[in-house]
């Protein structure tokens, strides 16, 4: 259920009933052949299945990020890192004010995680508002798929290459991981990864994609009871 296909007046009766609400963060940047909108596309995919199950209201997303260092790939769009976090911050503020009690952030992309930070503060200042926050390509049960298969998860490589992530077909085979010395600037990593993809496995046998989705979903609904 997306606020989307909903009116005001059907939020205000959600909210007689349920305190809870999905607020998806993404980005919108270069995952070598894979969609711009990798980041917002997967977390919201678990974030539909799991307001099938659950009927709890997913808010739209924020398809912007913090990822200054993709800037020269065209396509990539980043906004600055005080700009985000008061962007989290005036999100979660506002629908606390209007009843929303336990925010459950799914996050789709590395560089957002600021916005975590700043949520202790909110929640100090909004008595009773309770915020979990799930990056999921860093839990265990997504490490755990990898490590069963004997894959390595990286930016953009199998990892992200879901049916629905796809637009284009992908070249065969796997490319040499690319390790990063330190910070670099755009231009930087233009030239050191190419494509953009960080390394590994181009994609994964759809069983394997299908175990970890399936993992994913399994955690957010977890959480959700908070």
């Amino acid at each position: 259920m997306r606020y989307e296909e909903l009116n005001w007046m059907d939020v205000e009766k959600y909210l007689e009933n349920d305190d809870r609400l999905i607020l998806v963060l993404g980005s919108t940047e270069q995952h070598g052949y894979l969609s711009l909108a990798t980041d917002v596309k997967i977390p919201m995919a678990v974030a539909d299945v799991v307001s099938q199950r659950t009927g709890v209201l997913v808010a739209p997303p924020l398809n912007y990020g913090i990822t200054p260092y993709f800037v020269t790939y065209p396509g990539t769009i980043s906004v600055r890192t005080s700009t985000y976090i008061a962007m989290v911050e005036d999100i979660v503020r506002c629908v606390y004010q209007q009843g929303f009690r336990r925010v459950l952030v799914l996050n789709g992309h590395g560089g957002n995680m600021p916005g975590q930070y700043v949520m202790w503060e909110v929640m100090n200042d909004c008595p009773g508002l309770k915020v979990s926050w799930y990056s999921w390509w860093t839990s265990n049960s997504v490490s755990a798929v990898a490590m069963k298969y004997g894959l390595e998860p990286e930016h953009a490589n199998w990892l992200e290459a879901f049916p629905f992530t796809k637009v284009t077909d992908l070249p065969q085979g796997e490319k040499t991981p690319v390790h990063a010395k330190g910070l670099m600037s755009a231009a930087e990593s233009r030239e050191a990864y190419g494509d953009g993809a960080f390394g590994g496995k181009y994609e994964a046998d759809p069983a394997v994609m299908d175990e970890m989705f399936a993992a994913v979903v399994q955690d957010v609904m977890y959480l959700l009871e908070f």
